[in-house]
């Protein structure tokens, strides 16, 4: 969806998710996301009567949501759809973004868990919905690819969990590198889990 069809609504909970990816979700100001939108700070309480809070979840929901969609991109974007050829897909979204960008964000669900999971409530709970709405089609395109039903889940999770890991030692360094590294190591276990049994 373009920017200019969202609406005032979707502007602010695209802009939340942008703000928090990059600076976190307590120096996101409701009146900076307000100013990031184009929107009146006034819309803030109609839209999001919940404050804050509500608008983080919602954030955190729409970047599992989007993180979930590229899934279906990425492998449409594969000559031939591996499960390492997938990983190094999503590595390559971010390795494209620090070297256009600097290292400046990451990943918003990862922040808001960061921040808010030791708190509980509701930001913990959109943080998990939103890893589980990313892993859900991941682990169904590993099954497409011929990892055994039993094993894509469990991949799924392993693929998430190295690749913000790395996410968050490659801004710590300024450097590529952990990304890198991460799919050379991970793509030979992934694709082996593809492979046909002996």
């Amino acid at each position: 969806m373009g920017e200019t069809r969202r609406g005032p609504r979707e502007r602010m909970v695209f802009s939340a998710a942008q703000l928090i990816r990059r600076d976190g979700v307590a120096a996101t100001g409701m009146r900076e996301v307000a100013a990031h939108a184009g929107a009146p700070r006034g819309s803030l309480q109609h839209y999001f009567p919940g404050g804050k809070e509500q608008l983080v979840d919602e954030a955190v929901g729409w970047a599992g949501r989007y993180a979930g969609k590229r899934i279906a991109r990425f492998v449409a974007g594969l000559d031939e759809p591996t499960p390492s050829g997938l990983f190094a897909a999503m590595a390559a979204q971010w390795t494209d973004e620090y070297a256009a960008d600097g290292f400046g964000a990451g990943c918003p669900v990862a922040a808001a868990t960061v921040e808010c999971a030791a708190a509980g409530g509701s930001t913990r709970e959109a943080v998990a919905a939103a890893f589980t709405t990313w892993r859900t089609p991941l682990a169904e395109a590993l099954a497409g690819m011929g990892v055994p039903a039993a094993r894509a889940d469990s991949l799924a999770t392993l693929m998430i969990s190295t690749l913000e890991g790395a996410i968050l030692m490659a801004r710590a360094a300024r450097d590529v590198h952990p990304l890198t590294t991460a799919v050379r190591e991970l793509g030979p276990l992934l694709d082996a889990a593809a492979a046909p049994a002996p």
